[in-house]
């Protein structure tokens, strides 16, 4: 099993930011509007989707009167209006009535070192100065969680497709592998789809029950389970692989399918998820609350339509992060009618991130071979297309000699050649 420790240049997982906060309660104390409206932002969030965050206006004097008599929450937020001297002793107001156990959250208009220093003194967890981001205030509350012994977390990215037959499947695994063996980054393939998976075929892997028995007993799985149930199918690259049986029916659920991807992200610092083309509550919370969204449709009109409802989505429930990435597939068949790309991508909302030529060819070679496109043909228009897609949802460079630009990416693409 691919693990998180390693080399340097081996270390690879969630920003601070992006890595889930614990189920904790939350209660924000707020002088000013603005403060409240970005704690509210920043609590609708993906990351703090297990923690319960209350906001109220009346700053620390208001969390004083509250909490006489009760028990503080594991985080309290309080905001002051007052400087210096007044400050502090507004603080030392608030400990009286705070529970110990409780970490505390100062938020400020002035950016005072010796303030700070006295805050810290007194056991203030942080202090913050207005206005807020709400990026940073996750990550400030991740990291008052975050335990320094254990593992980093690994950065989860979700390929999605807009119809059957996109081809999200094919690019999932093989942007994957790319991670792995040409990014060097240990990755792990979990593919979704239990009854129609093909990860299996596509890595010539005889897939056994792997992800289907995580999910039936997910209280189960540890690093031993995983283990034993993940396919090693190189030095770095492991696939969690669907049965791909119809003799019975495979209820998913999604409490289940949060813990297993949160255990496959704790010993996997890439996790690469080969999504099924249906809309149930599982997919639709685990496409939200990947760290990285890749949406693959081909230029055609019901791509269009359900590419736009997906980036819709995903900009109304993810205001804090990036915009999903759109891949466009399958461009130029012969004597089909196609929407242009870049009327597609104006429709939709979204600039077509990466564009794959139409190369029947090579894609049945591979499939029929058990090979990976890159492989095949390195040199390949889509080859080169794999490989800025891998670079983009892990914003890492790939060595100088597995650079290449293909015409015809270039040319739908506006690069020029040098």
């Amino acid at each position: 099993m691919t693990k998180l420790q390693g080399s340097a240049d081996e270390q690879f997982g969630a920003a601070p930011h992006e890595r889930p906060v614990p189920r904790i309660s939350i209660q924000a104390f707020c002088e000013f509007p603005d403060t409240g409206a970005a704690l509210q932002r920043a609590g609708a969030d993906r990351r703090l989707s297990k923690a319960h965050l209350t906001v109220q206006l009346g700053g620390v004097q208001a969390a004083v009167e509250y909490h006489k008599g009760q028990i503080t929450p594991n985080l309290l937020i309080v905001e002051t209006r007052l400087q210096d001297k007044d400050a502090l002793e507004e603080i030392d107001r608030l400990a009286e009535v705070c529970d110990p156990s409780s970490k505390v959250i100062v938020i400020g208009r002035v950016n005072d070192v010796e303030l700070y220093r006295e805050l810290m003194r007194r056991g203030v967890s942080e202090y913050l100065v207005a206005p807020l981001n709400p990026l940073h205030v996750i990550e400030v509350i991740s990291g008052l969680y975050l335990n320094p012994d254990a593992r980093a977390v690994g950065r989860v990215v979700s390929f999605i497709g807009c119809r059957g037959g996109a081809g999200s499947s094919t690019l999932s695994h093989n942007v994957g592998w790319t991670i792995a063996e040409r990014l060097k980054i240990n990755t792990t393939i979990a593919d979704f789809d239990l009854a129609f998976g093909t990860a299996g075929l596509n890595f010539n892997e005889e897939p056994g029950q792997g992800i289907a028995e995580a999910l039936s007993a997910p209280e189960r799985l540890d690093d031993v389970l995983l283990d034993r149930l993940l396919l090693k199918t190189t030095d770095r690259l492991s696939l969690f692989a669907a049965p791909a049986i119809m003799d019975r029916e495979l209820e998913t659920d999604p409490a289940a399918v949060e813990s297993v991807i949160d255990v496959v992200r704790q010993s996997t610092p890439c996790v690469v998820l080969d999504l099924p083309h249906q809309w149930t509550p599982w997919v639709r919370q685990t496409v939200l609350a990947s760290d990285e969204i890749v949406i693959v449709a081909t230029p055609d009109l019901p791509s269009v339509r359900m590419a736009k409802a997906l980036a819709d989505l995903v900009k109304q429930n993810r205001p804090n992060d990036p915009p999903p990435k759109l891949v466009m597939n399958q461009v130029g068949v012969p004597k089909r009618p196609e929407i242009p790309v870049k009327d597609f991508g104006s429709t939709v909302g979204l600039t077509p991130a990466v564009i794959f030529p139409f190369e029947p060819q090579l894609y049945g070679a591979a499939a029929n071979n058990g090979q990976m496109l890159i492989e095949l043909q390195p040199k390949s228009a889509t080859a080169e297309a794999i490989m800025r897609l891998a670079q983009m949802v892990t914003g890492r460079a790939a060595p100088a000699e597995e650079k290449t630009v293909s015409p015809f990416l270039s040319i739908l693409t506006g690069r020029k050649q040098a």
